[in-house]
């Protein structure tokens, strides 16, 4: 018996302080995210004034759903809807709606379901891609148009190949930046060991709530983590904006809706199966030094996408729109006049 007091004793100590440091962590990096929140407004105003393009913020009803959404350029200027990924939000875009809208464009900016100042459905299953494409198919029917030149980076370039899939007669161009097609992905994964490794992350945000505790421990740190630390060229991003990123995901409830986009693509992948050719004329930006997603995603498109032009940028990490700008924004005005 005393061995058993001698070993117990110092066990239940030991497991004592790690629950009660654990504890005083977790309520730590809650209180980090409360603080963050708090200055939501005043950040969201120096964001949209800093544009210099007469933008405006607004909550726009789709499914059911509030999505906090940045509008810009004359209202009669043809439709474009720009959708950002993980862990963005509609400030990602920043360096195209000035450009688009001084261009004459009608730019649509959502805060997708889940994100930043938008409405955070609970349940893995409403992030499924068949809901998500469904909010912006509604969007663009919201604002009085038929159909739009959709733009997507990230999981936003995901959302936007599955409505020129399924929902081709809503898009009247496409524009997708680091962002695999389902059937290359699917191929990838399956064949290629570097894209096994460097999609690792993936399997990672599949553990329910040890993944949004340690990002959202410190804010801060996470989105200089993200976007600083994960870029090449890492003077793309100043301090506000870092902090405006930050402050995204410090919204309540806001790291588990983005981490369900992963969670629900892993538990309903049948979604990402049903793979259509794409008729709509495309334009596939990719930078070439992603840390996540590799070159090799863009190989062998052209049976799924019809019209389809590629352009490479080198030496740029993932977040390219705000890494080469000036060399985006100049694709992107020669394809949608084109």
């Amino acid at each position: 018996m005393s061995r058993a007091r001698s070993f117990l004793v110092p066990f239940s100590l030991a497991a004592g302080a790690a629950a009660a440091f654990t504890a005083w962590w977790i309520r730590a990096g809650r209180a980090n995210r409360a603080a963050y929140a708090s200055n939501t407004e005043d950040l969201l105003w120096q964001a949209i004034r800093q544009l210099n393009v007469g933008a405006e913020s607004r909550y726009v009803t789709v499914n059911g759903l509030d999505l906090h959404t940045v509008i810009a350029g004359p209202s009669d200027g043809p439709l474009a809807v720009l959708l950002h990924g993980f862990p963005e939000n509609w400030y990602t875009w920043r360096n195209q709606i000035t450009f688009l809208a001084n261009a004459g464009y009608r730019v649509v900016v959502p805060d997708q379901r889940g994100y930043n100042l938008s409405d955070k459905p609970q349940g893995v299953h409403n992030y499924r891609v068949e809901a998500l494409a469904g909010d912006i198919k509604e969007l663009i029917h919201t604002f009085g148009r038929d159909t739009a030149i959709m733009v997507g980076h990230d999981w936003g370039g995901v959302v936007a190949w599955h409505l020129a899939m399924h929902h081709p007669e809503v898009v009247e161009k496409l524009v997708v930046m680091n962002a695999p097609h389902p059937a290359t992905y699917s191929r990838e994964i399956r064949e290629n060991p570097a894209q096994q490794q460097k999609s690792w992350y993936v399997g990672f945000f599949q553990i329910p709530l040890l993944p949004e505790e340690l990002l959202g421990h410190d804010p801060i740190e996470s989105a200089n983590l993200f976007f600083r630390k994960g870029a090449i060229n890492q003077n793309a991003f100043s301090s506000f904006e870092i902090h405006v990123m930050a402050t995204a995901l410090a919204q309540p409830d806001a790291l588990t809706s983005m981490l369900n986009w992963y969670r629900a693509a892993v538990r309903y992948q049948a979604s990402f199966e049903n793979v259509c050719p794409i008729e709509a004329p495309t334009l596939l930006i990719w930078a070439e030094e992603d840390r996540a997603l590799g070159k090799s995603l863009t190989y062998g498109l052209e049976p799924w996408v019809k019209h389809l032009h590629i352009h490479y940028i080198p030496h740029c990490g993932h977040w390219v729109q705000n890494e080469a700008a000036a060399e985006v924004n100049a694709q992107l005005l020669a394809f949608m006049q084109s």
